[in-house]
């Protein structure tokens, strides 16, 4: 197994974050364009991104994997990367990155990068992209990943009460991860055949 506190991508520097990162991390997610798709999810403060930064140092210590902070040229432009989301058993693919970039391709060079890591630190545990099904961008990058879709259901806890969530996954669902899945409201149902 290798080390990912640093990685690379041919554009990208990977980084695990450190506190310094929040404020540049919080102009990501406080950008109402970047949250278009979601904007429940936006940053409103300074704080909850701040938190998101201490929750990734959780992360790393506890799976030796977690979210990057990623660096164009050494500026931040994203927070990317496979966490292990609190009591799942599947790494959670995350790609966000500043708007400035949609379009680049930099999700999917990330995303390439996040989830060699994952296969090297727990090649057991499944890597999973839960995203919204109007968030093409996020969808095609998903696909470019190779990642399968594998659910497709409302967006249970979503503004929106016509959200419709999808899960994109690696490998063909096992029973134990369909439980799972059920669990945080997806039920099997849903499951794409």
């Amino acid at each position: 197994m290798s080390r990912w506190e640093h990685a690379r991508s041919p554009r990208l520097a990977l980084d695990r974050p450190v506190p310094a990162d929040a404020p540049d991390l919080f102009a990501i997610h406080h950008d109402p364009s970047s949250w278009a798709h979601f904007p429940q999810g936006r940053h409103l403060s300074p704080a909850r991104t701040e938190q998101m930064v201490a929750d990734a140092q959780v992360q790393w210590d506890a799976d030796g994997l977690g979210y990057w902070t990623a660096r164009l040229d050494g500026d931040v432009v994203g927070w990317t990367g496979c966490g292990v989301p609190l009591e799942a058993s599947w790494w959670n693919l995350a790609y966000r990155f500043a708007t400035r970039t949609h379009g680049t391709g930099l999700g999917a060079e990330a995303g390439a990068v996040a989830i060699e890591a994952a296969h090297d630190v727990a090649p057991d545990r499944p890597v999973l992209a839960y995203l919204l099904e109007h968030n093409v961008g996020s969808r095609v990058t998903a696909e470019r990943l190779g990642l399968r879709l594998v659910w497709r259901g409302p967006d249970t806890g979503n503004d929106d009460p016509d959200a419709v969530r999808l899960v994109y996954l690696d490998r063909e669902p096992e029973d134990v991860l369909v439980a799972a899945l059920a669990d945080w409201g997806m039920d099997q149902a849903g499951l794409v055949g």
